[in-house]
This record gives C-alpha cells, structure tokens and sequence, in this order.
C-alpha cells in the first residue's frame, strides 16, 4: 500500500539510487519532472478543479486528496500490461509488468476530483508517483462520466521509453506477472485488486480475466509438475 507520506523527494531519490545500484534505470530529474508538471498545469484551468482518470492502482490506492470520484470511460487508449518492472512490483531477480494506457481502443475506470486549491499539491503527489521514470507522459483527455464528459488528466505509455513493451503474448504476459515481486509487493496482487475494483464497479475488463486466467492455468501446470 502507498502511503501519501511517502511522496516526497528524499524518498523519492532514495528509490532512484537504489534502482540505479540493482542495473541500468533512467530516472527524470527534479527539474525535469518539474517541468512536464507545469507545462500541464499551463494548459488547464484551476477554476473548477481537475478531475484524474485512474485505470491500475490509483483504483484501489490513489493515495492523493480528492473530493468525489465517479465512474468513467474514455477512448482511444486501453488498459495493457506493458511497461517493464525492475523496482516496484518487480526487481532484476524478479522482473515483472506494470498496467499502462497503450494507444487504441477504450478504457473503463474511477475519475477522482481535485478541489481547485489542492491542484498544485496533488499534483506533485502524482508526479511523484508516475513520472519519476520518464515511462509515462500525462496527457490532457476527455473522459466520459455519468451525467457529462469532462476534460482531466490521465497517464498514458511513453512508447519511446526503454521499458515499454509494443508486443507481448498473453502467455508471456501471464508468466510476467505470476511472478514478479519487489518492494511494493507482487504482479499477481495488482492484477487481482485491479479487477476486484473493477468488478466492483460491474466492470468486466475481459483483457485482465483472460491473463488472470491464464496465471490459474500455469499455477495448475506448476503444481502438477
């Protein structure tokens, strides 16, 4: 579980040092997280707060100030596990995959608000979080709720980063995610809170039932071997 308390730039470089000491691991700098972070804001009104569309774990661990979320769907961007894991939920001796929006397709997940003067401390909470690496770019998006579709902030794969993936079997998938494990816990149990938020919400993502399908299958195989 991330704690809020943990996002801040101590901890933050201390996860980059380690990672740097475990192999080869490209890390944005302060300053240019900074960066991306105020060329976001710049294109955006504080007035009437920002809403964040959250498709992995800030389902079921967002770890920032909100003041409500609703469901919400956008398009043009699925849910994929497609962004290799050293550190995290995976490491060198255990490397997993992380859930990223990869281009195509749609997406179902929660929408949480940011109050208008909280926009400038939570944002930096999840920049913190998802932009450490340079994997993700946050992108401006229209996401569809209920009742209307509002204009928020998502993050999607950076497709140039080293550690993404274009191209992966479900099976190679599901091997992956079985078993890899790190400091912030397994693969396997951030496929399986993911979907039981989902289900939750009567969201059936049928991507993410096939690979945990898939896992039930290979522990099957590995207990009759």
């Amino acid at each position: 579980m991330l704690l809020r308390e943990q996002f801040n730039r101590e901890r933050i470089d201390e996860l980059i040092r380690e990672a740097k000491r475990q192999g080869p691991f490209h890390a944005l700098t302060h300053e240019e997280r900074e960066a991306t972070r105020r060329e976001f804001l710049a294109k955006i009104s504080h007035d009437n707060g920002l809403w964040v569309f959250g498709y992995g774990s800030l389902l079921w661990n967002p770890a920032f100030h909100f003041t409500e979320w609703q469901p919400a769907r956008l398009h043009g961007f699925r849910r994929r596990f497609c962004l290799q894991a050293s550190i995290g939920r995976g490491s060198p001796e255990k490397p997993g995959l992380m859930l990223a929006l990869d281009h195509g397709g749609s997406c179902n997940g929660r929408a949480f608000h940011i109050a208008p003067d909280k926009i400038e401390s939570e944002t930096d909470i999840l920049w913190m979080r998802e932009m450490v690496s340079g994997a993700y770019n946050a992108r401006l998006i229209k996401i569809r709720l209920p009742h209307e579709t509002v204009t928020g902030l998502t993050f999607v794969i950076n497709r140039a980063h080293p550690r993404y993936i274009a191209e992966m079997d479900i099976e190679d998938t599901a091997r992956l995610v079985s078993s890899g494990e790190g400091h912030l816990g397994t693969c396997r149990d951030y496929l399986n809170n993911t979907i039981a938020h989902l289900d939750e919400m009567k969201v059936k993502d049928r991507y993410l039932h096939e690979l945990q399908q898939k896992i039930h299958e290979l522990d099957r195989r590995t207990d009759m071997a």
